[in-house]
């Protein structure tokens, strides 16, 4: 075993202490919800989803339901979310797609997924995912960070960062390890004023110069004094 892959094995049983059962954190009931409250995640904190979803679900629970919708009304119900009028767009132009190519469901492929208005490559892998069983690690802004702390990759796009992780980690845990990363950084390990030195992760498997470099980011900045005239 590698010493990357000796250090993710020591991270995977940190995250099973602390979330043994990660569940997805944006509420839904079936593919097809998963995929609009991830594309509405884009840019946008899952609380703030997690409150918008439950009012345009009741009204727009199916790809035929949200196709009835205008774009003004989908954009009523999302409104608070970033980006609410090309989200809304997507949301509309998406259902209509899945109507009329896709009989009305979502398709389990990722390929077919991505095709879709508003569906990047980490909506798609979250919802093959999570929805359909497929073996994916999307990769969002927690994952990124951490995955750099943690020395596990250098790359500079989620999709790189993605096949970094696809690496070090064993298949068959790579949703459950995907979710547990992002409830992680969330409880553990935020982007700013961090003490990686106390953190359970980022203090053995942060290198010493990245520990310190942050330290010096996070440390006040002290006031230059003013030179006599």
């Amino acid at each position: 075993m590698t010493a990357l892959a000796d250090k993710a094995r020591r991270i995977e049983a940190v995250l099973d202490a602390l979330h043994p059962s990660p569940a997805i954190p944006l509420d839904h009931v079936d593919p097809y919800t998963l995929l609009v409250a991830v594309a509405l995640s884009a840019q946008t904190t899952d609380k703030k989803v997690n409150q918008v979803t439950p009012a345009l679900f009741a009204r727009a629970p199916t790809p035929a339901a949200m196709r009835a919708l205008s774009v003004e009304e989908i954009h009523g119900f999302i409104r608070e979310v970033n980006f609410a009028p090309a989200k809304a767009k997507a949301l509309r132009r998406a259902a209509e797609m899945l109507c009329d190519e896709h009989g009305g469901v979502v398709p389990a492929d990722f390929d077919a997924l991505v095709a879709l208005p508003g569906v990047g490559n980490k909506t798609a892998s979250v919802v093959m995912g999570q929805a359909f069983g497929a073996e994916t690690f999307p990769v969002d802004t927690h994952i990124l960070r951490l995955a750099h702390r943690w020395g596990l990759s250098k790359g500079r796009t989620p999709d790189q960062v993605s096949a970094d992780l696809q690496r070090v980690f064993a298949r068959p845990s790579w949703n459950k390890v995907h979710l547990q990363i992002i409830y992680f950084g969330r409880s553990h390990c935020p982007a700013l004023r961090h003490d990686l030195a106390a953190c359970p992760i980022c203090s053995w498997a942060a290198s010493k110069a990245r520990i310190a470099a942050e330290a010096r980011a996070a440390a006040p900045k002290k006031r230059r004094r003013a030179t006599p005239a």
